[in-house]
């Protein structure tokens, strides 16, 4: 299969563009330009990852053209080229909850969760039947794997924790981190899905998740376990208080209805890098 991968150079996208090479696709990479679109009738399957992934950026404006103007126009271009869609959406549309089922009630929290909401949302406007190809949009819970280095402070709580460790020999969570649980999801299961959900005759969106949460204090416990680390507790900065989401757990009965996907749990990534 010819497929076209936006934002490859990014975490995700480095991943699942090694992950498809393997399986034997032929995969291209697109860098962002302003109002410079690729053609997607030279593939067979556009995987849109690129984004302003920072849930902290502040500039509204830059956001709305790239996470979704520009992701509007792509799938414009798909639609009309019969060039099936695949595109990253977040678990952070839903906020602050306990119910993370796809048609549940969302609650996006900063500017870049609400860029992933719109975009869903005009998605779904329209019957998935009214269009011209399959749509896919993955709602990813917590990623973590590798190629996360450039990602600084933006990078997930298991890498950070782990590059952490490996430096300075501690490890830093916010005070009271027993009480945030999230659900982590290992990259090279991200491309699994990915993969397996090129060839089913499906649109919908779909989290991305492993339906069990951990706490980030069970992180930490375990990397610094693993690499003789202690653990430091720090107060969560200001900034991150009014969108943390404290909880995260996958609802996974519609993935799970498409794929088959033993996920690999925080401990066995840790012990498949001893």
């Amino acid at each position: 299969m010819r497929i076209l991968i936006t934002g490859h150079k990014g975490f995700i996208g480095q991943n699942l563009f090694k992950y498809l090479v393997h399986k034997g696709h032929t995969v291209e990479g697109y860098d962002y330009i302003p109002n410079v679109f690729p053609d997607p009738a030279k593939y067979d399957q556009v995987i849109h990852l690129g984004a302003i992934s920072s849930t902290t950026e502040t500039d509204v404006e830059k956001i709305m053209i790239q996470n979704f103007e520009f992701s509007y126009r792509l799938f414009q271009l798909c639609d009309m080229s019969g060039v099936n869609f695949q595109y990253a959406s977040s678990a952070s549309v839903y906020g602050q909850t306990k119910n993370f089922k796809e048609s549940a009630a969302m609650s996006p929290q900063s500017a870049y969760a609400w860029s992933k909401f719109l975009f869903d949302r005009m998605i779904k406007s329209v019957p998935y039947n009214e269009y011209n190809i399959l749509i896919q949009g993955f709602r990813y819970f917590n990623v973590y794997g590798a190629y996360e280095d450039h990602k600084g402070n933006q990078a997930s709580p298991v890498s950070k924790f782990i590059q952490q460790a490996q430096q300075t020999g501690v490890i830093k969570i916010f005070e009271k981190s027993e009480n945030y649980q999230r659900d982590f999801v290992c990259v090279d299961d991200v491309c699994d899905v990915h993969e397996q959900m090129l060839n089913k005759d499906v649109s919908g969106i779909f989290n991305v998740g492993t339906g069990i949460p951990v706490s980030f204090a069970a992180v930490a416990e375990m990397i610094a376990k693993k690499y003789n680390a202690r653990i430091e507790l720090i107060p969560m900065p200001d900034q991150l208080k009014a969108q943390y989401q404290s909880y995260t757990c996958a609802d996974i009965d519609l993935l799970e209805s498409h794929v088959n996907i033993k996920f690999k749990t925080i401990k066995e990534y840790l012990d498949l890098n001893d």
